[in-house]
């Protein structure tokens, strides 16, 4: 690109025959997105409002700043870019000047700016921009491209009174509107999608991430009018004794010594993982909006400085956000956003000397709803008909009722001398029926074969009662499907009896030791006595369960 003069900003690059020297180094696919955006951009001089998709860690911010500089050098017309984040607009601002390309950010400390003016870039978040512009300190009469930043957000529809004569550029890594009634289809007139998730791992561009994911049943949870789950009802399940043993267990699994960014759906949770870590002896930081920026900062900068750093969060690190030390993600929630999905899972995955990949845990079964993070998406029919992949995304029934619990092999291992491990529930359910038994005998054998798998692989009360330990996930999802087979069984019913199964399976392997070592043990034991009794289960005899001891 020719070195260029403009008297109006009276700025002079100098002319050495080549490119404009930025300080940055663009990538080929970065250069081929720039052409083809410019290839629309000159076809399409006037209203026209074209979109660009690229994963999070691909350079959408370098692509955008490099275009700015381009299309102020080509055509001497002013560029807006807008973000929904302080963080964002800092970010971009500088990014713009290590591109040569000097812009004034519009945020709350600027109540009054000369019309006309000099400045050729403005970087402003929504909100603020349209104050300015209804109090007329900023005119958008010369701005020839507005670039908006995360475009999947809806807020920026307001400014477009202000804006009538230009072109737009939105930058996502999902183009999937964040409110389902504003489709993004009806606001851009096409879409350009950029390399994939996978062709940038295989380049080196982003890490690879290997997924744990853990099942969870999720059938409690409520959808907001937002199209996402509701805080109140994933705090009620993620704030329980149960998801915390799991999301500690996971942690100690497969993240241990690792930098950890926990993403939770509610401050409740957040708080709750952190006193949780806490008292299991780790050190971890919690962070919500409710900080002010300092407290922010000096949390931020613990993490960024300590090498195994636990970090619990409540979806503020989403955007806005670049720490390429996270060594691993912690998904501590559900969600239907596919955009929320990739975002989150996107935190870990630059790259850096040393890390070039990544560990993803899954507690909210989004593996089973959106498929592997890195997995090809097919961006232009949800973009074009984002009402059928809404549509056909798997409900959390349809999840569960197709979920197979499996046995890792690691575990299974430790089981090596048990020649069935496995257990049917249903046919269980079906067989007593037959013998015009009651329900309650299901429980009942399969709490016994648990009881012989842990005592015959075990050479001690001990040792066979940290194997029990083990089968919690099992015994969740055993007792999920036994109350499947009774019919709808309340959220705090089926909690009740999973407590009430991993209570009576370990009173039973304590009896079968010494009276010396069920002394020593009976601490253990009473950990988890039973909860007070629910009562609010719609079918009879789910009801008789809940009055009789098993």
């Amino acid at each position: 690109m020719q070195a260029f003069f403009l008297k109006k900003l009276n700025i002079n690059f100098s002319n050495s025959g080549s490119d404009l020297s930025t300080g940055k180094e663009l990538y080929a696919y970065q250069k081929t997105a720039i052409d083809k955006i410019f290839e629309k951009l000159e076809n399409h001089p006037e209203r026209y409002n074209l979109l660009y998709q690229l994963p999070t860690g691909g350079g959408k911010t370098v692509i955008f700043s490099e275009i700015t500089r381009r299309y102020i050098q080509q055509t001497g017309k002013k560029v807006l870019i807008l973000t929904h984040r302080v963080e964002l607009c800092a970010q971009t601002s500088q990014m713009l000047n290590e591109f040569g390309v000097i812009n004034k950010v519009i945020n709350s400390e600027v109540k009054e700016l000369p019309v006309p003016n000099d400045f050729m870039c403005f970087v402003a978040m929504v909100e603020t921009l349209n104050n300015r512009l209804r109090d007329k300190i900023l005119d958008l009469d010369n701005v020839g491209l507005m670039i908006v930043d995360e475009a999947h957000y809806n807020s920026f529809r307001k400014l477009f009174k202000f804006y009538e004569k230009g072109v737009m550029l939105g930058v996502t890594a999902t183009p999937l509107s964040s409110n389902i009634n504003l489709p993004m289809n009806e606001v851009y007139d096409e879409l350009i999608v950029g390399e994939s998730i996978s062709s940038l791992i295989k380049m080196g561009f982003l890490a690879r991430a290997t997924t744990y994911s853990y099942h969870v049943g999720l059938t409690s949870l409520k959808i907001g009018v937002n199209g996402d789950y509701t805080v109140s009802s994933s705090e009620r399940l993620y704030n329980t004794h149960v998801m915390q043993d799991k999301l500690l267990a996971a942690y100690k699994d497969v993240c241990l010594g690792k930098k950890t960014l926990i993403f939770n759906n509610g401050i409740h949770t957040s708080q709750y993982v952190y006193e949780t870590f806490k008292q299991a002896g780790f050190e971890i930081k919690h962070l919500d909006n409710t900080h002010t920026a300092s407290e922010r900062r000096k949390i931020l900068d613990w993490f960024r400085e300590k090498p195994d750093a636990i970090l619990t969060s409540v979806s503020i690190l989403t955007t806005g956000f670049d720490e390429p030390t996270v060594e691993c993600i912690i998904l501590n929630r559900a969600t239907r956003s596919l955009t929320l999905y990739f975002q989150m899972i996107g935190r870990g995955s630059r790259v850096i000397p040393g890390k070039n990949e990544f560990t993803v845990v899954d507690l909210g079964n989004n593996l089973s709803r959106f498929g592997l993070w890195e997995a090809d998406v097919d961006w232009a029919t949800i973009f074009r008909v984002p009402d059928l992949y809404l549509s056909n995304l798997r409900s959390d029934e349809e999840i569960e009722l197709h979920y197979r619990y499996e046995m890792p092999a690691d575990l299974r291992a430790k089981f090596s001398k048990s020649e069935v491990i496995d257990f049917d529930i249903k046919e269980a359910h079906k067989e007593a029926l037959r013998q015009k038994q009651r329900p309650k005998v299901v429980i009942e054998q399969s709490i016994e074969q648990h009881v012989g798998m842990c005592v015959e692989n075990s050479s001690d009360v001990e040792s066979a009662l940290e194997l029990a330990q083990l089968l919690k996930e099992e015994i969740d999802f055993r007792v999920r499907v036994y109350t499947r087979c009774l019919g709808k069984a309340s959220p705090s019913y089926v909690t009740w009896l999973q407590d009430d199964y991993f209570r009576k399976l370990k009173q039973q392997i304590v009896r079968l030791g010494s009276p010396v070592i069920e002394t020593h043990v009976q601490e253990i034991v009473e950990e988890t006595e039973p909860l007070d009794i629910p009562s609010s289960n719609s079918i009879d005899e789910t009801q008789e369960e809940l009055n009789t001891d098993f």
